[in-house]
């Protein structure tokens, strides 16, 4: 695959074709994270070429990702981009909060630029709209901060068609991040299409939809109580056996081409129309490896006709939208 820059919509600025999805360093939904572990996991992207790191005030209820990255990235600042997010915060009992107010916004900026040890962002996203606050509001706020020199460029996250026009009526929107994967392709029908129109970047997060398109999930497979995947119903019965059915389709064709299924999975998702970058989890330095190796795939035509006939036949997903 083509492994140069892309550019972030009309900001000068460029991303590779993966990053680095920082949430799962956090600890919250994956048991057996150390702090140890977490840097190591950054500090192994950064080895592989993989620049692109994407984090969040909540990733973390101590902000325990921002924290990983500033240590794994020491004084190699000017090497990376970071991308961060604003709006959720975490309330006494672990409570999930968005708060889009412009007070909350630069308050929680602020913060993360402490732990992240950095007087700047390269992009900072509205990490979801707030219902209760307008999301010009919300943009304006990130388009001050944009002009104060705390983030190079500016996004949102976790939004619709109609939110997205207007976030780009009220400020630069440059990128929004959204789910997107071979069995989550919603966004093909208007946003990408809207994006490739108007100049505006598409970051797709779960492109191995949390490990189930990475093969290496077998059929008896239970996810315990303090491992959010309990929740999906992709990875629950009868959905769950069609989907690992889909994910063998992928296995055939990485044999194949003597690729990890990974590889597969990641090389197609990054060469989607209008997909500009795409962040991939980890939770170990070994994980990131194989990802990352993804950057050397090439697909050939066998293959994206195999994977193409593989989504028609599995159909509709069964799936869930988080934030």
């Amino acid at each position: 695959m083509d492994d140069a820059a892309r550019p972030l919509g009309n900001t000068g600025l460029a991303v590779g074709p993966f990053g680095l999805g920082c949430w799962p360093l956090a600890g919250m939904t994956r048991e057996g994270i150390t702090r140890e572990t977490a840097e190591a996991t950054v500090a192994a992207a950064l080895e592989c070429g993989i620049r692109h790191l994407d984090t969040a005030y909540c990733y973390g209820a101590e902000g325990e990702s921002e924290r990983a990255i500033a240590a794994a990235v020491g004084t190699a600042r000017a090497e990376v981009f970071i991308a961060g997010k604003c709006g959720i915060h975490w309330a006494p009992g672990r409570t999930q909060v968005v708060d889009g107010s412009p007070e909350r916004l630069r308050r929680e900026v602020g913060e993360s630029l402490e732990r992240l040890r950095t007087d700047h962002l390269d992009l900072l996203y509205l990490h979801a709209p707030d219902p209760r606050v307008p999301i010009e509001e919300s943009i304006g706020a990130l388009a001050r901060l944009h002009a104060e020199g705390l983030t190079r460029s500016i996004g949102v996250s976790n939004v619709g068609l109609e939110q997205l026009r207007r976030a780009a009526g009220a400020g630069p929107v440059a990128a929004v991040q959204l789910p997107y994967n071979m069995l989550q392709r919603e966004i093909e029908a208007e946003i990408v299409p809207w994006c490739l129109s108007e100049g505006v970047a598409v970051i797709a997060y779960w492109p191995l939809m949390k490990g189930l398109l990475a093969g290496s999930m077998d059929r008896e497979r239970t996810f315990p109580a303090s491992d959010s995947r309990h929740k999906y119903p992709m990875f629950n019965g009868a959905e769950f056996q069609r989907n690992l059915d889909f994910v063998d389709v992928i296995r055939g064709e990485a044999t194949r081409l003597g690729r990890p299924i990974a590889d597969v999975v990641l090389a197609w998702t990054a060469e989607q129309p209008g997909i500009t970058s795409v962040l991939f989890g980890a939770t170990a330095p070994e994980q990131v490896r194989v990802n990352a190796s993804a950057l050397t795939c090439t697909l050939d035509d066998t293959a994206r006709a195999a994977i193409r006939a593989g989504i028609v036949a599995r159909g509709p997903v069964a799936g869930r939208r988080a934030v």
